[in-house]
């Protein structure tokens, strides 16, 4: 599953838009967000590894490696 898939799951879960994200997004970090520049980076796979853990925060998930 894409990053993009996953985070688009996330949100349907968490009955959250992009733009909220975005809005969310932008607060936690100090860094301008926009619902365009989040499609942008989840459309071209960009999106960075940081950026993930604080959206998965966000929306009350975390990142676990399991050893398989």
């Amino acid at each position: 599953m894409s990053s993009k898939e996953t985070i688009k799951i996330l949100l349907y879960k968490r009955g959250m838009t992009i733009t909220k994200l975005a809005q969310i997004l932008t607060e936690t970090t100090g860094h301008k967000y926009t619902r365009q520049s989040i499609s942008n980076k989840l459309a071209r796979n960009s999106i960075r590894y940081n950026e993930m853990e604080i959206i998965a925060k966000i929306l009350n998930y975390k990142i676990e490696f399991v050893d398989l």
